[in-house]
Parts: C-alpha cells; structure tokens; sequence
C-alpha cells in the first residue's frame, strides 16, 4: 500500500582530544604539483583539457572493457543528468531506497521526475529487484526507472538488477556514490562521487561509467551547454564540467590509490579486531575484508542510536547519522509517495557512523572502543 505523503603518513595528530566522526585526506601539494606544472605549460585549465582526459581514461581502465566515463562537477549533478539523458517520461515515478543520502531523491526531483520510496533489505540495507517488482503492480503511477543505491559503499547483486532490467525493460541505475573501490561493472550505468570525503575525491566531483557510448555522449552534451563537436547548443542543458584542477588533484589521488587502499583496510581492520568484545555492534558483511570505503557504518541494538551518540559525544567522540531516518523524513519530500517504509525506519534508530579515517592511529580506535562498550553497558 502506497500513501502520499595521499601519500602514506603519520597517524593523524590533532590539536584538541576530540575524535571527529571523518577526517578527509586529499593528495597533498607535493603530490599535485607535477600536474599543476603540466597544467601551466598547456595553459589549458578547462573545457576537457589533457589531464582531466586523462583522469577520465584512468577511470574507464578500472571497469570493464568497452567503458566510458564522464566526469561532472559532482555525483548529484552526475545522477540528475544521467537520469535526464536517459529521456524519461516526465513526471514519472522513479523507485528508489528511502535509506540512502538525500542527494538520491533531490537529483531525481531535479531530473523533473518524482521519487517513490520503498524499504531495503534487514541485512546489507539495500534496495531488492523483488520490492520493485512489486511496487510496479501496486505504485500510484507509472514506473520509468529505478535507482539501486550501495550502501555506503556496499555492492547490491547486480545480477538481480540485471534480470529485472531484461524483464521487465524498466531502466536501472546504480548510485554508487561511496563505492568507488567496489564498482567494476558498467553495463548498469554507475555514478560514483569524487567528493573530498570519499575515498579517492578530488574536493568536488563525480563521474557516471558506462558501456552505452550514446548514454555517454548525451551526458558529455548535458554538462557542457549541449554543445556537441560545435559550439551551438542542440539541446537544453548546463555547465557541469570539472576543470584541469580537479583533474590534476584525481590523477594524483590515483597515483597512490593501491597503497591508500590497503591503508584503509589495514584501520578497517584494527577497527573491527578492537570491537571483537562488542558482539551487539554488527558491520557491514565484507567492510574491511573485501571492500573499503571512506565511513564506518554499524548497526546497534534497535533504537538504541540516540543513547549511544550523545554517551560518546560525552566522551569527546564524534558520530554521524549519516543517512539518518531515510530520504522520506525530509520536508522536501512530504509529498512523495512510498511504500511501506518499517526496515527504513528501524535502521534510521539503530545505525550510527563511528570515527573513521585512512590515518586513524590505533589510540583513537581503542578509546572509540572502550567508550561504545561503556555507552553498551548502560543501555
């Protein structure tokens, strides 16, 4: 039923005893300078210019063969744009998880379509191709597209996705915002974010990867005023390239990516080897084993989210609600349907965001220990 409604260093060392809940880490300007002087003898700062075509065919090499990539000024714009080259219907229903970030829902609102909420899995908190399924027989319009979310950084079945696709036609794809270590696969068209708090970012940005090479060039036409070879504009579109500086940041971001990677899953790691006395606290399956990302998500005893974070902020220790109750609790979407929304709300009450960070020494993951288990303890 639907109703309305960088290089290696240090552990970081910081000027107060509180733990924040993320500390980003860029390419520092040694790191970036090689490119920054390429970039002065161009003289080319914009307007796809050799490092940022670079960056792109650097990108394309990590999936499979026959991908293509288009960066944009970040992943919202990414995912607006892809959805709008797509040429749906407007004003049609687009299915996606209401547990995700509320870029998800805005970017779909400014693609000029509506989101329709539905509920995600109890285990891995994604969307399944069985509740979208069903939601084409019951929704209170029509469906023309969905939108699968990884959870911070988590990769759905994409076979399922896959099979729904081939069934029933209905296009997917995949917001891969957190997930750029685990997104491979481009044949479901796949946004990842390059912002500053993921694990490879360049400050702001994002990119859409894909095996359509007309997907690919309409989006390249959305971001650059519809210009296409020519300096008219054929369609309707927006300025949303990134420039040679953001390019020059991503390319020595990836220059160190294999051993930023297992320095993340080495904290991983040592995050959940600390908590091993902690069996209420449950990670994501496979975080820090098979796959990384830039935040530590776990869920708690249900409802016990809002004891737990104000007993650690007493301890000068730092969480995140990162995704909070869900996209639906948002006044910017009273008025979107949804379906019935249980596990989105148990979720929004019992999944916190822990300190994480590349650098995180292990002082910091024992004290952020020993207080989960005293804030545990007193539930």
């Amino acid at each position: 039923m639907f109703v309305h409604n960088a290089s290696a260093r240090q552990p970081i060392e910081r000027l107060s005893q509180v733990i924040p809940a993320a500390c980003p880490r860029l390419p520092d300007a040694d790191a970036v300078l090689p490119y920054l002087r390429r970039m002065d003898a161009a003289r080319t700062y914009s307007n796809f210019g050799p490092l940022l075509t670079a960056f792109e065919a650097r990108l394309a090499e990590r999936f499979e063969t026959g991908t293509e990539v288009v960066t944009c000024v970040n992943a919202t714009q990414a995912l607006t744009l892809t959805l709008q080259a797509l040429d749906l219907p407007k004003g049609g229903l687009v299915a996606i998880p209401s547990y995700t970030f509320v870029a998800t829902a805005h970017a779909v609102v400014a693609a000029g379509l509506i989101p329709l909420f539905l509920d995600v899995d109890p285990e891995d908190w994604m969307l399944r191709p069985a509740t979208v399924r069903e939601a084409l027989k019951q929704a209170p319009g029509p469906i023309v597209a969905t939108i699968v979310v990884a959870a911070f950084g988590a990769m759905p079945d994409l076979d399922g996705w896959r099979a729904l696709r081939d069934e029933t036609g209905l296009p997917v794809v995949l917001d891969a915002a957190a997930a750029f270590d685990t997104a491979r696969a481009a044949d479901i068209p796949t946004v990842v974010s390059l912002h500053a708090t993921k694990v490879l970012g360049v400050g702001e940005g994002g990119f859409l990867a894909t095996t359509s090479a007309g997907l690919a060039a309409r989006l390249r036409q959305l971001t650059t005023f519809g210009f296409r070879g020519a300096r008219v504009s054929d369609i309707a579109a927006t300025n949303a390239k990134l420039s040679e500086y953001a390019g020059a940041v991503g390319l020595a971001a990836l220059d160190t990516w294999d051993s930023d990677r297992l320095r993340f899953l080495r904290t991983a790691r040592l995050v959940r080897a600390a908590m091993t006395f902690l069996p209420e606290i449950r990670f994501q399956s496979g975080w820090g084993d098979d796959w990384v990302t830039s935040v530590c998500a776990v869920r708690l005893p249900d409802g016990s989210v809002g004891a737990i974070e104000r007993s650690l902020q007493d301890q000068d220790i730092q969480t995140r609600r990162w995704w909070d109750r869900g996209c639906h609790a948002n006044p910017a979407f009273n008025e979107c349907p949804r379906g019935d929304l249980q596990v989105t709300e148990t979720l929004g009450r019992s999944v916190l965001g822990l300190p994480f960070a590349v650098d995180m020494g292990e002082h910091e993951i024992s004290r952020v220990a020993a207080a989960l288990g005293s804030a545990l303890a007193s539930l």
